[in-house]
């Protein structure tokens, strides 16, 4: 492989010193050349682009808070030559802060067109021509007044997937909130909700961040959070459970058979092993209907026990004097 590897780099260094490989190593030089030449050209052209600068509040005093949030960018068109636009292109845009004090007033921090403007043509230099800017102007309403901690309400509707449920309440990484306002709020307005969570075929335990709906001229904090919808399987199981006779007389005694009855039934997989108080009777009064059965009842159905059946739905019976 080596003496391949020399003989290869040994007929380049022929072709090389041939005169046709001067040639073409002639030519390759022109090409990089103009091709200098084509790049220095087209830096010195005036393109116009637009670029979004990100957009920073520095500086904020602990005891304001600042009811509508920044912009999170600044857009501006520029014009100016390819070579002084390169950097923001390829460099990326580094942030443009502005400190609180320098534009704050008494009730709101308001940031002029004409001192937004200025902003950016020093951002972007002198030699950089400033088309257009958005926004036009910033204005942000703040407060040094403490908030109010209202209740939060969730606004959902989820559905899990067949065989499956909701084992439980939702739950929210805060259950409460902050309301700020430049003014007094509503003694009313005692709650919130989130915004609406509606799902579907869930078929795990499952976390949303959801927004709180606003409120006008109401800075809500935090403005979102995150819902927890609690989703199990349901697990079938079947128990045997004693059949209890009711309103039979003092003076007789009731036999059924058989004397329990099974009964089946869905549960999420948590409550698999908890056992919830089940009560299958059968009525004396019945005594009376056709047949030699008594038909079988079930009442209070935990509500943990979901799609419950049992078996048999009627047993034969016999009744015994106490005499």
């Amino acid at each position: 492989m080596r003496e391949r590897l020399k003989q290869i780099a040994s007929q380049i260094a022929a072709a090389a010193r041939s005169q046709r490989g001067r040639d073409v190593m002639l030519y390759l030089l022109f090409c990089f050349v103009a091709f200098v030449f084509w790049v220095f050209l087209t830096l010195d052209n005036e393109v116009q682009r637009d670029f979004d600068i990100p957009f920073e509040l520095t500086d904020i005093p602990d005891s304001v808070t600042v009811i509508v949030n920044p912009p999170s960018v600044i857009s501006a068109s520029v014009k100016g030559k390819d070579s002084q636009l390169l950097h923001y292109k390829w460099g990326g845009v580094s942030p443009m802060k502005v400190k609180w004090s320098d534009v704050s007033s008494d009730g709101a921090f308001f940031l002029s067109h004409e001192r937004l403007d200025t902003r950016v043509r020093e951002y972007f230099g002198q030699t950089v021509t400033v088309l257009a800017v958005r926004p036009d102007s910033i204005r942000l309403p703040y407060t040094t007044l403490p908030g109010v901690r209202v209740k939060l309400d969730i606004h959902a509707e989820v559905e899990p997937a067949l065989q499956y449920i909701v084992s439980g309440p939702l739950t929210t990484s805060a259950d409460s909130v902050m309301l700020y306002s430049t003014g007094d709020l509503p003694h009313s307005l005692r709650n919130v909700s989130t915004e609406p969570l509606i799902r579907t075929g869930l078929t795990d335990t499952t976390s949303f961040e959801v927004k709180i709906k606003p409120i006008a001229g109401v800075r809500i904090v935090p403005d979102r959070v995150r819902v927890t919808v609690p989703v199990e399987p349901l697990i079938s199981r079947k128990r045997n459970i004693a059949l209890t006779a009711i309103n039979v007389p003092s003076d007789v005694h009731l036999v059924t058979f058989p004397s329990s009855v099974e009964i089946s039934y869905l549960v999420a997989m948590s409550s698999y092993n908890t056992e919830m108080p089940v009560k299958a009777i059968v009525d004396y009064d019945d005594v009376r209907l056709p047949g030699n059965k008594l038909p079988v009842s079930i009442v209070g159905t935990p509500r943990l026990y979901h799609n419950l059946s049992f078996s048999p739905d009627s047993v034969e019976y016999i009744i015994e004097s106490n005499d």
